[in-house]
């Protein structure tokens, strides 16, 4: 095949585009998948070089509903399409030491806006994901050897201070040529682009870290497109990249950043769904995400995480149930009644999901399976204005994400 038949034009991190012919082109959303994103980078700080980072970021999404429907922005567009998804960092090591371990994870929540032609409006950004809008490809068809650029966004917390500064990227793409990657026909494209920030540029993000003063570097990467779906199978960014802070500090980076997906295994409801009915109080619901199930009437010590005695039975069903899904992700999260204490029933229903996971974990279920969660009283399921509402709001859901 002589030409690369053109994909989406911008899109954020999905790592899987749609064709595009002509103007006959519109965006429908995409099925739950998993965005990983790994690290591997040498640490220099002032030219001395400070150890190896190696992290892996993951991130469950998920199509939720089109724009209107989701009543998450002022977008009237009704091609726009609603995804969200739950970040959370895998590993983090530094020095040799580990300081996130894999271990439970607290999810990093993440939602966008896509429209018909792949434009993108970020809703809830807490960094992540780190690259947006890339790759990209032009409204045409592509001869080999042909060159193109685009403009894409990068979100970058170098210090790991959870101050995320958004830097742009100017990117030359090229075809280069077709090949087969693992067994696959695929694309062959590289892109490359300089990292130009601060200090000599008209580049500043007013709401990122105002301690960094200048960035710069380069980065090289390969993209590998599936000749059968036009899905991006990889993402390999080689890069050396430095940061320069306000006390005069300079700390560079060079290794390499792969992007993929994955995709989380199915779940046999027909065979699962019964055994979970014969657990009392718990309701099973079909969500976007996956297989919902809500824990109702917990037993927890006023405004605490400890659990009072009489749940072991049910905990111990509950976990029967997880361990046979050793190959899928749990996402737990915590619910409150709202009392006028905002933080604090996030906190607490952060701590009430991290509880009931433990006890999970002490029954046999790998806690490498888990995220947590807090919402608070952000999602309440019932009125909040009658007791036996409050009640229904105090609740703990865990979903089997397939």
């Amino acid at each position: 095949m002589s030409r690369l038949k053109t994909y989406l034009l911008t899109i954020i991190t999905l790592l899987f585009l749609h064709p595009l012919f002509s103007e006959t082109f519109r965006y429908t959303g995409s099925k739950n998948y998993i965005y990983v994103e790994r690290t591997d980078l040498r640490r220099y700080d002032n030219a001395k070089y400070a150890g190896l980072m190696s992290r892996e970021v993951k991130a469950y999404i998920t199509p939720t509903a089109s724009a209107k429907a989701a009543n998450n922005s002022d977008n009237d567009n009704d091609g726009a399409f609603f995804y969200s998804g739950n970040f959370y960092v895998n590993q983090d090591i530094r020095k040799g030491v580990s300081y996130l371990t894999e271990g439970i994870h607290k999810a990093i929540p993440s939602s966008f806006l896509m429209d018909e032609n792949g434009a993108l409006e970020m809703l809830e950004d807490n960094g992540y994901p780190s690259f947006r809008s890339f790759p990209a490809f032009p409204a045409k068809d592509i001869e080999k050897g042909q060159t193109w650029e685009a403009k894409a966004e990068r979100a970058v917390d170098p210090l790991d201070k959870n101050v995320f500064t958004r830097m742009p990227m100017y990117i030359q793409y090229t075809y280069l040529r077709d090949e087969v990657y693992n067994g696959e026909d695929v694309y062959l494209l590289s892109a490359k682009w300089a990292t130009r920030y601060g200090a000599g540029t008209k580049y500043v993000d007013e709401d990122g870290d105002r301690e960094l003063v200048a960035a710069s570097g380069n980065h090289n990467a390969t993209i590998c497109i599936s000749k059968a779906n036009g899905k991006v199978v990889v993402v390999r960014d080689t890069i050396d990249e430095t940061f320069s802070y306000a006390d005069g500090n300079k700390v560079n980076f060079k290794g390499t950043i792969s992007l993929f997906t994955e995709y989380p295994p199915s779940i046999d409801e027909d065979k699962i769904v019964p055994e979970i009915a014969k657990i009392d109080d718990v309701d099973i619901e079909k969500t976007e995400a996956g297989l919902l199930m809500n824990l109702q009437n917990l037993q927890f010590k006023p405004d605490s995480s400890e659990l009072l005695p009489g749940e072991n039975e049910r905990l111990s069903k509950l976990a029967d149930i997880l361990k046979k899904f050793p190959n899928s992700q749990f996402l737990v999260e915590g619910h409150t009644a709202s009392t006028g204490n905002p933080k604090g029933e996030m906190n607490l229903s952060l701590e009430r999901a991290y509880s009931i996971v433990k006890e999970l974990v002490n029954r046999g279920v790998s806690e490498k399976q888990f995220i947590c969660k807090g919402s608070g009283g952000t999602k309440p399921a019932a009125d909040n204005a009658t007791p036996e509402g409050r009640a229904k709001n105090r609740r703990v859901e865990i979903t089997i994400l397939e």
